[in-house]
């Protein structure tokens, strides 16, 4: 596991939303942003699907990101790709260290 902490202060992000659990969500993440992930209640999941905002025909693939990545579990570091073979995402911290995504989600 390789956790790290964020160094970005969540009072600084330029969008915020509190979810209610099994609550849908759609938002475009931009080149160069980032999305943060905070599960508020504690030993949650949250089911995430990644879609390239050009294509929505190009999607997160769990087995291509796991087969590159040599490993099962997600963490800092991680690149997630898409079907098309294109990396889509990039962990760049993580406190919890270990994300399943074989689900598919």
């Amino acid at each position: 596991m390789n956790l790290i902490a964020s160094t970005k202060r969540p009072e600084d992000a330029s969008y915020r939303a509190v979810l209610p659990a099994g609550a849908p969500y759609l938002k475009e993440v931009k080149a160069g942003q980032t999305l943060r992930i905070h599960d508020l209640e504690g030993n949650q999941a949250v089911d995430t699907l990644f879609y390239a905002a050009a294509n929505p025909q190009e999607r997160y693939d769990p087995q291509r990101t796991l087969r590159r990545q040599g490993r099962v579990y997600l963490s800092t570091g991680s690149v997630l790709y898409s079907n098309l073979g294109n990396p889509l995402l990039t962990i760049v911290a993580d406190t919890c260290g270990r994300h399943d995504t074989l689900g598919g989600a």
